[in-house]
């Protein structure tokens, strides 16, 4: 029986992997430095693992990496893209990609049109969709793009012209140049939205990239498994979507390791604090899954509307630098996955936090003795009351009330965190936090998510969020969830008064196990 699942995780110090079994217990697990090609890291902390189990009872194997993010930020292996708005003649002032930095707006901008389209927020069009202009936008892009993104004013509350003028480019350029509609990568916010769909197509070749690197990988110890990549909200994508909504995928390495201390704590209600090589991470959970952010999510300088977790994050880590002249300073630089190579307890040359954690007797690996004269006792001292101010300040800036409430500390510089914290309940430690975004991933889940507005005045209240659930479910179930064991995880609504027909806004997730584990 195929019931092992691996999950792997990639950071930017290191990239660690896991195997667990149907009940989630951890039969192996192995760290390793970040490489500059991503997929030789995760090849070999999948040798590690794989090396510990029977590979033939391995079924599923979940990945979250960083490979969009960074590809977004070096801009490096983007395609270019095509980009249709379905608007006019409203937003014509306003061209796409304005608000884009300059050098990526050139690496990904190819034509871009404004067409007649699109619809209001009770879903009746503000225009009928000019297919005659779409078809002149695809000819006008042939041989041009690589990819063609296509956002309507409001489709996430009707989707239909998008639909359209994605079936009518399919008909001129043809079904193999991958398209993404705005309503399936973003919210309601129309450019936010619409940088999300551009950023999306533009990274076709990277999602086809890691899905294929993966099985590559997999190959070589000839796996039969499923492959899914974990996304933003800790849920699952499986393959096929992972390739074609690689977007995402963006901002999963922490919602991997919340979820992974929500399941190692067993608590549902926590802070957690994810300290790395670089920095660190600190979040809330409720219920069992990260607080969502409220605000826009930039990335690599473009504004989009993703939900993503509501973190803090400063530039403090196990191999932040220490500087003693001309006064003492730590971070935000680190020597990051050279730690073994460069710290003072590894035989290196450079003063690092964890140099300081062993020998303040928090760290306990290395050898102590050979940072002794470079980081005398009231430095050590002075160096670690400064970690202990940090985490104080992160924990309580985290809460939304004065609630006391534990602190669960994850990753691979978790050692900086102090046995006690102000306001804080207590502090959890677990054997495997090192690795809790590796085990975040294995334990994930698969989700359905429903963003649209409804007008009560035409049904009613609770038959409208019943419909909004019930959509949800069916997504779950068509993501992979299993139809038995699928839960409401989210019910937002937001009223929105300045519209006629008592309109509400409401955002539905529903979240279950796959069907097959």
């Amino acid at each position: 029986m195929n019931s092992l699942r691996v999950g792997i995780d990639v950071g930017g110090t290191n990239t660690d992997a896991v195997v667990v079994d149907p009940v989630g217990e951890v039969l192996a697990w192995h760290k390793t430095p970040t490489t500059p090609e991503v997929l030789d890291g995760i090849s070999a902390a999948l040798a590690m693992v794989l090396a510990k189990v029977d590979t033939d009872a391995v079924g599923q194997v979940m990945l979250g990496t960083t490979h969009p993010v960074n590809a977004i930020i070096r801009r490096k292996g983007l395609g270019r893209v095509g980009v249709l708005r379905l608007a006019a003649p409203a937003t014509l002032s306003i061209s796409p990609l304005t608000s884009w930095p300059q050098d990526l707006a050139t690496t990904v901008k190819g034509h871009t049109e404004i067409i007649g389209g699109g619809h209001e927020y009770d879903g009746t069009e503000i225009s009928p969709l000019d297919e005659t202009a779409v078809r002149e936008f695809a000819r006008a892009c042939h041989g041009r793009v690589d990819a063609i993104a296509i956002t309507g004013v409001t489709s996430p509350a009707n989707p239909d012209h998008e639909l359209r003028a994605g079936t009518i480019v399919a008909e001129t350029l043809g079904a193999t140049l991958p398209v993404t509609l705005g309503h399936q990568v973003g919210g309601l916010g129309l450019l936010e939205r619409e940088n999300s769909a551009v950023l999306n197509a533009a990274l076709t070749f990277v999602g086809n990239d890691i899905v294929t690197g993966l099985r590559r990988s997999l190959d070589k110890y000839e796996l039969q498994a499923d492959v899914y990549l974990t996304q933003n909200d800790g849920t699952l994508l499986d393959a096929a979507e992972a390739i074609r909504r690689p977007i995402l995928t963006i901002g999963s390495g922490p919602t991997n390791s919340m979820r992974g201390a929500a399941y190692l704590s067993g608590l549902s209600d926590a802070i957690v604090m994810d300290v790395g090589g670089t920095s660190t991470d600190v979040g809330l959970l409720v219920d069992g899954f990260p607080r969502e952010s409220a605000h826009s999510v930039e990335i690599g300088g473009v504004r989009t509307n993703y939900r993503m977790p509501d973190l803090i994050a400063i530039g403090m880590g196990g191999g932040s630098i220490i500087r003693t002249t001309p006064q003492l300073g730590v971070g935000p630089d680190s020597v990051g996955y050279q730690l073994t190579e460069r710290a003072l307890i590894f035989g290196g040359d450079t003063p690092t936090l964890s140099d300081a954690a062993a020998l303040a007797g928090r760290a306990h690996f290395g050898s102590p003795e050979h940072a002794t004269s470079h980081l005398p006792p009231a430095t050590v001292a002075a160096v670690m009351a400064w970690v202990d101010d940090r985490v104080a300040t992160l924990a309580d800036r985290i809460k939304a009330t004065r609630t006391s409430l534990p602190l669960i500390v994850v990753g691979g510089g978790a050692v900086l965190v102090p046995d006690t914290v102000p306001e804080v309940s207590k502090v959890i430690r677990h054997p495997h936090a090192g690795v809790a975004n590796a085990i975040g991933a294995a334990i994930a889940e698969a989700s359905g998510t429903i963003d649209r507005t409804y007008t009560y005045a035409t049904s009613s209240r609770d038959a409208c969020i019943a419909d909004a659930k019930n959509q949800a479910t069916d997504a779950a179930v068509l993501a992979g969830a299993d139809p038995a064991q699928i839960r409401i995880t989210t019910v937002t609504e937001i009223p929105m008064s300045y519209m006629p027909g008592n309109c509400a806004r409401l955002h539905v997730k529903a979240v279950g196990p796959l069907l097959n584990t």
